[in-house]
């Protein structure tokens, strides 16, 4: 008798900026004892390596093109050769699509908010952080409307449709260990189906 093919264990985590993608994936990954990975900080350290800032290479197809591509090459990399791995990323879930996939969903003016809360955090990435929270919600929505028609055009996909998720969680209405509690609970439901 074959024994049955055991699932990866793999989570991957995408959502909206300020949601607490990171904040999430790193919580998770020292309660269950997994190694953790960050598309965004690899992006971040091609971009900055090649002089280029995170916000224009989002926002330009020529300056992102290379970057998407180091990146993708990566997760699928770990989808293929890695287990035990929790992975926050936009197009994590499309290319580890036998991963469990969750989306952390914020409103951006909140998230504009918290995203500004956290200064020192954001003064430090090479995203360009405006003051006015209400300001700054618009640069993210501008942000998310170019990485949706980018993976639009690139993939075909769309990294905000919630259907292409095992999870949802709304971050406004949960606390930190509340998201991270249910992101364990729905992982252990996942591996048992």
């Amino acid at each position: 008798m074959e024994e049955q093919k055991q699932k990866k264990q793999i989570i991957t985590i995408s959502g909206r900026p300020g949601s607490g993608k990171s904040t999430a994936a790193k919580a998770v990954t020292e309660i269950l004892g997994f190694e953790h990975f960050s598309s965004g900080d690899l992006f971040r350290n091609l971009g900055r390596e090649r002089g280029v800032e995170l916000l224009r290479a989002n926002m330009s197809p020529k300056d992102s093109d290379v970057l998407d591509r180091l990146v993708d090459a990566r997760l699928r990399e770990i989808g293929q050769t890695q287990d035990r791995k929790v992975i926050d990323s936009r197009t994590a879930w499309h290319w580890i699509p036998g991963s469990f996939k969750v989306f952390l969903d914020l409103n951006l003016e909140l998230a504009a908010k918290r995203i500004l809360n956290e200064t020192s955090e954001a003064r430090n990435t090479s995203e360009d952080v405006h003051d006015d929270p209400s300001e700054y919600a618009r640069i993210l929505k501008r942000r998310l409307d170019s990485e949706s028609e980018r993976y639009k055009a690139k993939y075909n996909i769309d990294p905000y449709d919630l259907a292409n998720y095992d999870l949802v969680i709304d971050t406004s209405q949960n606390s930190a260990p509340q998201v991270v509690e249910q992101i364990i609970a729905g992982f252990k439901d996942w591996l048992k189906n």
